[in-house]
């Protein structure tokens, strides 16, 4: 998969999903634990 026209890095993206696919998370706490680690991105970034 290409990840050229994304803003993020595929790692980061990569352990966005993961942690929404592997925890029962919503979007805006996936949001939040990302937020804990300095990663400012909203929750609708997360879930296109």
């Amino acid at each position: 998969m290409s990840y050229k026209r994304h803003r993020f890095p595929r790692e980061l993206i990569a352990h966005a999903v993961w942690l929404y696919f592997r925890f029962p998370l919503s979007f805006r706490l996936v949001e939040e634990m990302l937020l804990e680690r300095g990663i400012i991105v909203s929750y609708e970034t997360i879930r296109r």
